[in-house]
């Protein structure tokens, strides 16, 4: 089963990334280390894509670095 957006979106949080906000479903998120936001669409309930949860995990491995 797929994590849902509201984990991801935790798991951002926890690593440093901060909520610029955006229109509709769609959150930014920006981290001082890296260059470009990591946007997130979805409601909190809704399942996360594959897609997403793979943008998630290479944005913080990118923010370790």
């Amino acid at each position: 089963m797929p994590p849902k957006v509201r984990q991801l979106i935790a798991e951002l949080e926890k690593e440093g990334f901060v909520d610029r906000g955006g229109k509709g479903s769609h959150k930014n998120f920006t981290h001082p280390k890296l260059a470009k936001p990591l946007t997130i669409s979805g409601r909190l309930g809704d399942d996360a894509k594959d897609y997403q949860i793979r943008a998630v995990k290479r944005a913080i491995e990118d923010s370790r670095k």
